[in-house]
């Protein structure tokens, strides 16, 4: 049984080999995995299936159903679920772009587009900077858009936004967690988090999260400084 860690994003669009012009829009981090899965209809069980890239001529295919897993490109094809899935390894800037799932047939082969973005692992161009003392408290308010008003609210340490949010302090689930508390105003559309019981450790750099159901989260950085109290 074949893996690929850090898988990120599982995107589905049904009836993709019914010739109707799909699209599968699919998103990832540079240096983590992405899979992609396409269910298909049955009676192609035994079809070959493959993912190409461009226009899809013969140098431009991927991988196949009937080539070994290379360490960049993954294929299963679950015959029972009539699913096909491949996962793209260690995501670079390049392999952002067009590609496109293929059903072999006689005749014209069936096809289901797939655009890939990706982006960089780090998090972000503006910073918000904050200080406080030891022992005190401190509130970091994180605004966000209200369309996402009803979305999972989160915060982590450090700044790469592809382990935020298995990584969270705290959520907007939880709203207590130890010395995190997170409080949402919704009409404001800003979730405040308040640490108390300030030590040094907890200087440093957060990320506030708000979880989207499509695409990547939207992230605002926090540079927290605490200092220690004066002699």
């Amino acid at each position: 049984m074949w893996s690929c860690q850090h898988v990120l994003f599982i995107c589905t669009v049904l009836n993709c080999v019914s010739g109707a012009a799909s699209l599968i829009h699919v998103f990832g981090y540079e240096g983590k995995e992405v899979k992609i899965s396409c269910p298909y209809i049955k009676g192609y069980e035994s079809y070959e299936k493959y993912l190409c890239k461009n226009g899809c001529g013969y140098s431009d295919v991927l991988i196949t159903t009937l080539q070994r897993n290379t360490s960049k490109y993954l294929i299963y094809d679950d015959t029972k679920k009539t699913i096909i899935t491949v996962t793209i390894c260690d995501l670079r800037s390049r392999d952002a772009g067009k590609y496109w799932f293929g059903v072999s047939r006689s005749g014209k082969d069936l096809y289901t587009e797939v655009k890939l973005e990706v982006k960089k692992d780090r998090c972000c161009d503006t910073v918000s900077k904050i200080q406080s003392i030891e022992e005190g408290l401190v509130s970091i308010s994180c605004p966000y858009d209200s369309e996402y008003v009803n979305n999972l609210k989160y915060i982590c340490r450090g700044n790469r936004p592809s382990t935020c949010l298995q990584q969270a302090v705290i959520t907007s689930d939880t709203k207590q967690n130890g010395q995190f508390r997170l409080t949402d105003d919704r009409k404001s559309s800003i979730f405040t988090v308040t640490i108390s019981s300030l030590t040094l450790r907890d200087s440093g750099s957060y990320l506030c999260g708000v979880q989207r159901k499509v695409g990547l989260d939207v992230f605002s950085a926090v540079e927290l400084e605490v200092k220690g109290e004066k002699s």
